[in-house]
């Protein structure tokens, strides 16, 4: 298996569930996921967040806020199949969020309210498979409701009607009143089906620190899985410097991709700091390589 930080577009899209999870692994921390806002204006009007995230050097794309029974992208003027057309611009696996939202969960904040087509369900997982994306994140954004519980139960039925990878955890509290990563949360994670479990990254949530990353990196790994770190706490759009500590106190954890945020002008981290933690994790070799490949190789 050729690692995903070298290989051709034509390679990588190439990949079923396995063979890309494979790639990742022998890519040895080094892989990057960018998360983009898909309904806000983009950064640069005729161009897609994607399309930027790629060209700074983002490996995997992660939509958000996408509502997959209606898709739209900003950027995209002319749209035949959403995935499809936007898969043609990058060359690169594409992701979206679904929410598993918890109707019970005791909120520590007003509770917003989501569109049938960004809630995990099987209707809205099923959809994702037909819209062939390659993965699927279960996880919350701010104030949704979002419980550990809900993930677990997504996760299983994920599992039943995705093919894809299928990425699991929270990057905060989603505005509900429990513990946004512990031991036992893994391990649920894990049995229930999880192929990557998505873990804060250190510095960005109270209290979890390296110790706690490396538990969950052992704990992953012991059950071959992979771990994401995640900047969800809109510190992607912090300084230069914050995001290279970040990027290398995660890799000394042991993480096998790091998760960049949203949370910048237009729905995309400031594009200076995705280089940055490109070049971080993985030096101007890598980091540079990673931005000239042509799509058409």
């Amino acid at each position: 298996m050729k690692r995903l930080i070298s290989t051709n577009a034509s390679e990588l899209l190439q990949m079923n569930a396995s063979e890309l999870k494979e790639s990742i692994k022998a890519s040895e921390g080094r892989v990057i996921l960018s998360e983009n806002i898909v309904s806000y204006q983009p950064l640069v009007e005729d161009l897609t967040n994607s399309e930027l995230a790629r060209a700074v050097g983002a490996d995997l794309i992660l939509l958000n806020l996408l509502d997959v029974f209606n898709p739209k992208v900003h950027g995209l003027d002319i749209v035949t199949d959403v995935v499809s057309d936007l898969k043609k611009l990058v060359k690169t696996p594409l992701g979206v969020n679904l929410e598993p939202i918890d109707a019970n969960a005791a909120m520590l904040e007003e509770k917003k309210e989501l569109v049938r087509g960004r809630i995990a369900s099987k209707e809205t997982i099923q959809k994702a498979q037909s819209l062939a994306f390659d993965f699927i994140c279960l996880t919350g954004n701010p104030g949704s409701g979002v419980s550990n519980e809900a993930i677990i139960s997504s996760i299983k039925t994920a599992k039943k009607h995705f093919n894809g990878l299928v990425i699991a955890g929270k990057m905060h509290g989603s505005g509900v009143n429990e513990p946004v990563m512990t031991k036992e949360t893994v391990l649920d994670f894990i049995h229930a089906g999880a192929d990557i479990i998505l873990a804060p990254s250190i510095g960005t949530i109270p209290a979890f620190d390296h110790d706690q990353l490396k538990e969950v990196v052992r704990l992953a790994h012991e059950n071959d899985r992979l771990v994401m770190s995640a900047i969800g706490t809109s510190q992607e759009s912090a300084s230069v410097e914050t995001i290279r500590y970040f990027a290398l106190q995660n890799k000394m954890c042991g993480v096998d991709i790091q998760h960049i945020g949203d949370s910048g002008f237009g729905g995309l981290a400031p594009i200076e700091n995705i280089f940055e933690m490109s070049k971080a994790i993985r030096g101007n070799r890598h980091a540079v390589s990673r931005m000239a490949r042509s799509i058409n190789r």
